[in-house]
């Protein structure tokens, strides 16, 4: 019988130096304190970058506006009256024709996006949901003129002979919705307007609701669908109240381009600086319309001012836009949290 091999110990580092190239265990990386500092400042000045370009914008906005806030006070917010030739101004008509559009286009185009990103994400076939999200986010990169051009030279002729003719028909002697449908049907207006920015904003609230929507874990629709749940039940009672927070981002972020959009709204809002009626139909105006069309030629004072006074004011709409959306999530948030 051949003798028995003697036992050896095992050394870990001897194992390790084998097993790596040339024999030799890598060297350790040395960390360079100077870049984490260096990293550290400039995302904290990015930060503070941002705080000082939004502050910059207001202080900028209130001293250019300041005349016209002398002059007019909060006044400004409640009249009608635009009158460059008298100096008189007010706001009324263009903060009431952007607050009209946004919110027709919002009507518009939160229920066709949130059904545009449910079929993308729970009901479109394979060969379909590529292409057609493709498709969807192609319209966002449409310039804002050619919606425009397409509003008043197309769309305009049809709203006015196959929707705005036969509202008047048929709810014209009605009490209220008669008020909103009168006026001359010749498709320009507010509701022009508002339906040319809904379809403007569709691309923007799809594409993020769709992206939200897919990060919902599998497993939990998976196991909603196994206890028998329908398609909706599984999108509002799983999916929605899982990705509440970037569905509301989505939706005000169709706002902000809302009631920020100019060139589109200029060309079929009608760029009316007089509210006769709360009819849909009637011509308005908006303030970045106004803006677009009078700030060229608006002279030294009261005039330049008040522009810039419907700039601050329409920076203000969009303050407190955002700002209502972030208490709605709060408390959201809050309720989850006290029922779990």
């Amino acid at each position: 019988m051949s003798a028995a091999l003697p036992a050896t110990a095992y050394d870990p580092d001897a194992a390790m130096a084998r097993s790596m190239p040339h024999g030799r265990p890598p060297q350790r990386r040395r960390a360079a304190p100077w870049a984490d500092r260096l990293f550290a400042l400039l995302t904290h000045g990015a930060a503070w970058l941002t705080l000082l370009l939004l502050a910059a914008i207001i202080v900028a906005l209130l001293f250019g506006a300041a005349p016209a806030i002398r002059h007019f006070g909060l006044s400004f917010l409640w009249s009608s009256e635009w009158d460059p030739v008298q100096q008189k101004f007010g706001g009324l008509v263009m903060i009431y024709g952007t607050l009209m559009t946004s919110l027709i286009a919002l009507l518009i185009a939160v229920p066709v996006s949130f059904g545009i990103a449910l079929f993308l994400t729970e009901l479109s076939p394979g060969w379909l949901k590529r292409p057609l999200g493709i498709a969807v986010e192609l319209l966002a990169a449409v310039p804002s003129i050619v919606y425009g051009m397409w509003g008043l030279l197309v769309f305009g002729p049809v709203l006015a002979i196959w929707v705005q003719a036969p509202l008047q028909t048929a709810f014209g002697n009605v009490p209220l919705l008669g008020t909103l449908f009168s006026g001359p049907p010749v498709g320009i207006g507010i509701l022009s307007a508002g339906i040319i920015l809904g379809v403007m904003i569709i691309p923007f609230i799809a594409s993020v609701m769709r992206d939200v929507f897919e990060v919902t874990p599998p497993m939990l629709k998976e196991s909603a669908y196994a206890l028998g749940s329908t398609t909706w039940e599984v999108v509002s009672k799983v999916v929605l109240p899982y990705t509440k927070t970037g569905v509301i981002g989505g939706i005000m972020l169709g706002l902000g381009r809302a009631l920020g959009e100019t060139m589109a709204v200029t060309f079929v809002i009608g760029n009316f600086n007089q509210l006769d009626s709360l009819s849909l139909f009637q011509a308005a105006n908006s303030i970045t319309s106004a803006l677009a069309n009078e700030f060229a030629e608006a002279g030294a004072g009261l005039h330049q001012a008040a522009l810039i006074y419907l700039g601050l004011v329409l920076f203000f709409i969009t303050f407190v836009v955002l700002a209502c959306s972030k208490l709605l999530l709060l408390r959201l948030q809050r309720n989850e949290g006290s029922r779990t």
